[in-house]
């Protein structure tokens, strides 16, 4: 049992939920042979991937999720078609209870600015927000502007149009994108707006999914992209540096996404839905964001709802050393166990208890 592990298990009896104490070996003793699926959010799909390889190495469990885009993760497990569904986008509490819904954040990361210049040699290309915005909102159209050029002293910026490529799927990281751009830039917030799928002005590029916006990036000279900042390690992308609300040229990083989660209610406070957009902390990243998991909250049939339960029960317990160097982020440690004891809370409609080890 690994130190993050044992200070999970003291924060589960601090809370009064020691009963979910267990040996690790229950894992494999007791668990029932089922495929778990689920569907949605592509941004954290690397992580969701490799908790599934491991699960199934220690369980002998199927996990396979289908990385198709937040809203489609969202309609799949309101329709109950998935034992799961990722979405970067919460919903709000009003939403959840109408459709019996529990909401469960995973990991944090990034969303990332990113362009192709080959000109620049792998050079970075500083950006306020406000610029930024004005960029994806088709009013600065050439590399070379002097808006540009006056962040960027010294570099070369080439004659070249910014070809825009945007997500063409409802998507999570567009919403968390948009809701950055709207905070730095009102003409943004009152033309555009923030969304999973916005109506951008002008004829930009488009691409389904995180995969779809880098392959359309490294083909697309003079392009301005967004992703996840695992992709940006994967794909060695280029990426804009960002000035934060504390006056600071910063670079997504995991120490950067870190110190934004550390700073915000959802580590001061608890509050797992509060925003990580955009704070005043020294250091930190300005976009950067929690994902989350929905799952029924009042399943039919204990049987039906375990397999999918146990594996989250798992990934809050025991994933941890699998988000190191991915570029995302793992969550504070108290709030994983509230999370654990969360979902414990589920009751399936039938009385049968749910076993999570």
């Amino acid at each position: 049992m690994n130190l993050v592990e044992c200070s999970k298990r003291r924060a589960l009896c601090l809370l009064g939920l020691s009963s979910v104490l267990s040996s690790p070996l229950a894992w494999a003793q007791s668990t029932p042979s089922a495929t778990v699926m689920g569907a949605g959010a592509t941004f954290p799909a690397e992580i969701y991937r490799l908790w599934s390889d491991r699960y199934k190495s220690v369980t002998g469990v199927s996990v396979q999720y289908q990385p198709t885009g937040s809203g489609d993760g969202t309609r799949q497990m309101v329709a109950r078609k998935v034992a799961f569904g990722g979405t970067d986008s919460p919903l709000k509490p009003a939403d959840l209870v109408q459709r019996q819904l529990l909401q469960l954040p995973t990991v944090a990361g990034a969303v990332v600015p990113v362009f192709n210049l080959r000109s620049l040699g792998g050079r970075s290309v500083q950006l306020t927000g406000d610029v930024l915005a004005d960029l994806f909102a088709g009013k600065i159209t050439r590399w070379n502007d002097p808006q540009i050029a006056a962040l960027n002293p010294g570099l070369a910026l080439p004659d070249l149009p910014v070809r825009r490529i945007v997500r063409a799927d409802a998507s999570g990281t567009t919403d968390a994108f948009t809701r950055y751009l709207s905070q730095v830039n009102a003409s943004f917030r009152s033309s555009i707006g923030a969304g999973q799928k916005p109506q951008w002005p002008g004829e930009p590029l488009a691409a389904e999914g995180n995969g779809g916006v880098v392959k359309l990036l490294q083909s697309t000279e003079g392009g301005l992209a967004y992703v996840g900042y695992d992709r940006v390690l994967k794909e060695r992308l280029s990426a804009i540096q960002l000035k934060n609300t504390a006056g600071q040229w910063v670079t997504a990083s995991e120490e950067s996404v870190r110190r934004a989660i550390m700073a915000s209610d959802v580590h001061r406070l608890g509050d797992d839905s509060a925003s990580t957009i955009n704070l005043p902390a020294p250091g930190s990243w300005p976009i950067s964001v929690i994902t989350f998991v929905l799952v029924d909250a009042e399943p039919a049939r204990a049987a039906d709802a375990q397999p999918a339960l146990r594996f989250l029960y798992w990934a809050f317990m025991q994933g941890d050393a699998l988000v190191k160097g991915t570029g995302f982020v793992s969550l504070p440690v108290m709030l994983q166990a509230r999370l654990a004891g969360r979902l414990m809370a589920v009751k399936p409609r039938d009385g049968q208890t749910i076993a999570y080890f």
